[in-house]
């Protein structure tokens, strides 16, 4: 199955485009008495790195980069982002223009295939992640083995891993003819996955997907439904959800597309690829961070405190107070996404007809924060996840699944990183160096002989 016949065209186009952002200028280094010179790379939106890929071999030395702060590991032509600017555009598309009128569905489609859907090709990629939403019979017997308590995200990684199991030929990520089929079966199912996640841990039935709704309809319903009763899901919440997941849906070279991409290096199939990729998004500096949102909001208001208060105490550093959602690795300006998901934020609570005194005690914060010196001076602005809980929670989302919503939105992202590195020819295998500081050579000693 091809949705995109012209695979080996989309591979020459990407190859070519490399041609026209070959090296324009060089940089001389001084090793010892010897002089090298090495390629600056320019990007399409004039981003400039040294090729420091024949370091090691013409001086015998390795950079030191920790956390790969000033490191790009891949030429990618997925996402640009400018945290200087606040900018974030989906191949070359503006993140607000997304949010104002696209669907979730369309942008997956756009990360994944370069360009957004004709007519025929939405259609068809439409009816195609509706009709691929169910899971195997026999998979449903997979969520007996988990206790109530179990973490949703440990489900959802462990069952995406599953997947592979029910699609063998899947395990060769470098089979072209069934890489569209195994791409629209992961993101229908994605979905399946993460809402019956969410039944087993309330001891609910699962409610299966149904054929006449939208992705987002679907979820929701599949969701919140139950057998005694009929439910339809809210358009308000429908809009929203598209929103919250287009938001999320890519963000360059972050700690879960760059754990997809090294995994998939390895020409690791996708299904085991994305797993890898939710394990490392669970992680609560990355995608845990809305839920902390939501529990500091609580705490404040357990506690009884003023924003004003609340802000002093995040800036006494013998505290230990955090300011959750505030500042980011990347941006050093407001953060696009925050923008757009503060005013849906408003309206979603609006129409729904909810009063949350979370969203006036969020606002309190944000505005005491972004008056003060001390957070001005350190650019910390919102992020996306400031808000985004709050929208989460008014949908009916307990907190404990808002990192498994984190991951459905984020799964275009990487698959959209698998693909691009799969097809490309000149793609190796992740390893990367280290500078060893443990004890010099030393012997073995017998136990006798052991201090």
């Amino acid at each position: 199955m091809t949705l995109l016949p012209h695979r080996a065209k989309s591979v020459a186009r990407w190859n070519s485009r490399k041609k026209e952002l070959a090296v324009a200028e060089s940089v001389r280094i001084t090793a010892g008495n010897q002089e090298f010179e090495l390629a600056v790379t320019t990007g399409s939106e004039g981003e400039r790195g040294i090729d420091i890929s024949n370091l090691r071999a013409k001086t015998g030395l390795v950079t030191l980069d920790p956390a790969f702060m000033n490191t790009a590991s891949v030429e990618s032509a997925i996402t640009f982002l400018d945290g200087e600017k606040g900018i974030l555009r989906y191949r070359g598309i503006p993140i607000e223009e997304l949010g104002q009128s696209s669907t979730f569905i369309e942008t997956a489609f756009l990360l994944i295939y370069g360009h957004l859907p004709t007519s025929d090709e939405a259609q068809k990629w439409e009816h195609l992640l509706t009709r691929h939403s169910m899971i195997h019979e026999d998979m449903k017997r997979f969520f007996d083995g988990y206790p109530m308590t179990a973490h949703p995200m440990a489900i959802l990684s462990s069952m995406v891993t599953s997947l592979s199991s029910f699609y063998p030929y899947a395990l060769n990520a470098k089979a072209d003819e069934f890489r569209d089929i195994t791409i629209i079966r992961l993101i229908a199912k994605l979905a399946t996955i993460a809402a019956f996640s969410y039944k087993k841990s309330i001891g609910h039935p699962f409610v299966y997907p149904r054929n006449d709704l939208n992705y987002c309809a679907n979820f929701l319903h599949m969701m919140f439904a139950v057998p005694a009763e009929e439910y339809r899901p809210n358009a308000v919440a429908v809009k929203a959800l598209n929103l919250l997941l287009i938001l999320h849906a890519d963000h360059e070279q972050n700690c879960s597309t760059s754990t997809v991409r090294i995994v998939g290096s390895a020409q690791t199939n996708l299904f085991a690829s994305i797993s890898a990729g939710i394990c490392a998004l669970w992680g609560p500096l990355h995608g845990g961070a809305n839920q902390e949102v939501v529990e500091m909001l609580e705490d404040i208001r357990k506690k009884k405190l003023s924003a004003r208060e609340f802000i002093n105490q995040v800036k006494d550093k013998k505290s230990g107070t955090r300011l959750m959602g505030f500042g980011h690795r990347v941006y050093k300006n407001f953060d696009p996404r925050a923008k757009i998901i503060k005013k849906a934020c408003d309206d979603v609570l609006l129409q729904m007809g909810i009063r949350d005194p979370m969203l006036d005690l969020a606002k309190e914060l944000e505005e005491a924060a972004l008056s003060d010196p001390y957070f001005i001076e350190r650019k910390l602005y919102p992020n996306v996840d400031f808000y985004s809980g709050i929208i989460y929670k008014a949908l009916g989302v307990p907190t404990a699944m808002f990192t498994v919503m984190f991951a459905l939105g984020r799964l275009p992202g990487w698959i959209a990183h698998w693909k691009e590195m799969i097809e490309d020819p000149s793609t190796k295998i992740g390893r990367p160096r280290q500078i060893y500081t443990g004890p010099r050579e030393n012997h073995y000693l017998p136990m006798d002989k052991r201090g």
